[in-house]
């Protein structure tokens, strides 16, 4: 009952973030580059959920946007989840409770986002390479995903650990109490 909770929770986070990404963010964009808010969401799920739990709402939500706006079915949800097991990779490596780390995963994750969904559009549509416009439509695009970080994060961080008290189990070893 405990997880049922917490992936309704997610899944109502993936509808305003849906909402915000293709609603409000169209108003603000810069450059007409908008951030890209599931991979927050993902790297998000990733972090303070379930291993298993947050791969699979991934790779669904990336295969809901994929039918909903992408140009192929597929590539979204599995980047998506890969994100996601990288978020829980530095669960277990790195503090959540640093503003700074957070930043950085971000960064990171929006880099190899970006750069993987070129590459494969490269190679599926066979569209020229322009390494200046996606330099700079890079750039823009961490920095819009940065600075949402640093706005979000207190709210981020609470809702985190509210969904990670109730979708981890804990394991004690009362033995050594």
């Amino acid at each position: 009952m405990r997880k049922v909770k917490a992936t309704l929770i997610i899944i109502a986070m993936f509808l305003i973030t849906y909402f915000l990404q293709i609603n409000f963010f169209s108003w603000f964009t810069i450059r007409g580059i908008k951030p890209n808010l599931f991979i927050i969401l993902a790297l998000f799920m990733g972090l303070y959920s379930d291993k298993k739990l947050s791969g699979i709402l991934s790779l669904i939500f990336g295969i809901v946007l994929d039918i909903l706006i992408g140009k192929s079915i597929g590539f979204t949800g599995i980047l998506l989840a890969m994100i996601s097991f990288l978020g829980g990779y530095f669960d277990k490596n790195f503090s959540k409770d640093s503003r700074l780390t957070i930043i950085l995963m971000t960064l990171g994750a929006t880099i190899l986002f970006e750069i993987v969904m070129y590459a494969i559009n490269i190679i599926k549509f066979r569209i020229e390479i322009e390494i200046v416009e996606f330099a700079v439509m890079l750039g823009v695009e961490v920095l819009y995903n940065v600075i949402l970080i640093i706005i979000l994060y207190p709210g981020m961080k609470k809702l985190g650990y509210y969904i990670e008290d109730i979708s981890k189990e804990k394991k004690l070893l009362t033995r050594y109490f």
